[in-house]
């Protein structure tokens, strides 16, 4: 009876479940609380506050140059906060102490009043702890299941999605109207407030967490690899360049200091990363989302039916909305349509359609600013229904990618993959913060302002396209799914 009563305790669910979830739910409110109203609040609070109507093209861009950068950082630091989990902190101790350090980050913007520098310091600080728990608290639930009970492992990961997605678009409808009716100090600190009950909830946890220690530096991962590659490399193009016969092949030298099985996944990395590659552009357009399409929704009719209106910070709720009412059609209905008619859904192919469906939302965005431009007032719909493209190509690229890579790498790169992931979205944002600094500093893309400035990367995407599609045809297919392997994860 008492082994009965064991397995059923083994094949229940986690009781650390829930306050993982609830943490999540209340730490993704906080991050999209502030991001639906930073870019607006900044443009005229620090960039623009007599509302000269010269200065708003500058004041946009300055605006949208920060924002940029913010993600930048957000997307740099998974990296950084999967180094220090794995090899040095484990993951409690890392997601408790960043949860703290990100809610005093909430705080700096709550009581920043007119001063810009310490609003910025506010949003580093909240950059690198957002990154810096992003890797380890997805891989955090994973670590709560065992062989027993892994049956269960997909129903959570579904939970733990929804919950990013709830507070995505909860935080969105709400934290704008206090902006608008209490004021700014009150919404940048009731993120702040979600973010401590985030980090309380974890905390409650604690006795009931799997921990797994920290492994120690693991000397034969991706970048030690890559760079001891590089240094063989570099000794052959130095002795051709003094007319000396170069020495062994580079993976030839490799092999004798590392595993064949380390190399292995080496390779299998950059294959994946001649996919990933693409993605930079992809996510240069998408983030424009959360940031100049919030500001050209300030210039639309927001009427949404009879005389209800939105505010305009409020808009980009629709992409987590369709987001997830998307991705049941795209699987049930249309992926199985596509099978029934002889296309192959490949994951190469649905990253191709993404390119195309999000340039789609870009035309309809720069044809919009078209007519702002010379003084017309477009209805938000048509915003909406660039947000609703924008669901679809974020499942056909963002959901594929992922998959890509977990069925494209070996188990000891499956992190790895992770966090260089991420280092493509932030790459992407970091494209897109350095065209508005050049353009703020009157340079080379400063001519692309209004619905130039859309159609300019429009243009970036065709090019990337044509690339992707000359190097589709070329990308090797070698599958891990099901591949047995000794070398642990790092």
């Amino acid at each position: 009876m008492r082994e009965i009563e064991s397995v059923i305790k083994k094949t229940g669910m986690p009781k650390s479940v829930p306050f993982i979830i609830g943490s999540e739910i209340a730490e993704r409110f906080s991050f999209y609380g502030l991001r639906s109203i930073m870019v607006t609040y900044m443009a005229v609070a620090f960039f623009n506050p007599s509302m000269n109507p010269l200065l708003t093209a500058e004041a946009d861009a300055k605006a949208n140059e920060m924002s940029h950068l913010f993600v930048t950082l957000a997307y740099f630091m998974p990296l950084v906060g999967a180094i220090m989990a794995d090899w040095f902190f484990g993951k409690y101790r890392v997601i408790l102490f960043v949860s703290i350090v990100y809610t005093f980050g909430h705080f700096m913007l709550s009581v920043s009043g007119s001063s810009y520098t310490i609003f910025s310091m506010g949003l580093v600080v909240i950059a690198c702890c957002a990154g810096g728990i992003k890797s380890c608290v997805s891989a955090n639930v994973g670590d709560q299941f065992d062989k027993s009970n892994e049956n269960l492992l997909s129903k959570v990961y579904g939970w733990f999605y929804m919950s990013i997605n709830l507070g995505g678009t909860l935080a969105p409808l709400f934290i704008p109207l206090l902006k608008k009716y209490y004021g700014p100090e009150i919404a940048f600190g009731v993120p702040g407030i979600l973010m401590a009950l985030a980090t309380i909830t974890f905390w409650l946890g604690r006795k009931k967490y799997k921990r797994v220690p920290p492994a120690g530096i693991n000397k034969e991962n991706f970048f030690t690899i890559s760079l001891y590659a590089l240094w063989i490399n570099l000794q052959n193009v130095v002795l051709k360049l003094f007319g000396r016969k170069p020495g062994q092949k580079v993976w030839e030298a490799v092999g004798q200091k590392y595993s064949a099985k380390s190399i292995d996944g080496i390779k299998a990395v950059y294959r994946v990363l001649a996919v990933f590659a693409f993605t930079p552009v992809f996510w240069a357009l998408w983030d424009q989302n959360l940031s100049e399409w919030v500001l050209q929704a300030t210039r639309l009719d927001l009427t949404l039916v009879g005389n209800f209106k939105i505010l305009p910070e409020q808009i980009n709720f629709i992409n987590p909305l369709f987001l997830v009412l998307l991705i049941p059609v795209f699987t049930s209905f249309i992926f199985p349509f596509l099978e029934k008619k002889g296309i192959k859904p490949t994951p190469l192919r649905k990253i191709g359609a993404g390119l195309v469906i999000i340039g789609l939302s870009f035309v309809i965005i720069a044809l919009i600013q078209e007519r702002i431009d010379i003084g017309g007032k477009p209805s938000v719909w048509w915003q909406i229904l660039a947000y609703i493209l924008l669901a679809a190509s974020e499942i056909l690229v963002s959901v594929t990618c992922l998959e890509y890579a977990y069925t494209h790498s070996p188990k000891s790169m499956k992190s790895t993959m992770s966090a260089l992931y991420l280092l493509g979205i932030s790459a992407g944002n970091l494209l897109v913060g350095l065209i508005n600094g050049n353009i703020v500093s009157k340079g080379f893309f400063s001519q692309f302002t209004g619905a130039k400035y859309y159609w300019l990367f429009i243009g970036i995407l065709a090019v990337s396209f044509v690339a992707f599609l000359l190097l589709a045809k070329r990308l090797p297919e070698k599958s891990y799914v099901g591949v047995e392997e000794t070398v642990s994860d790092e």
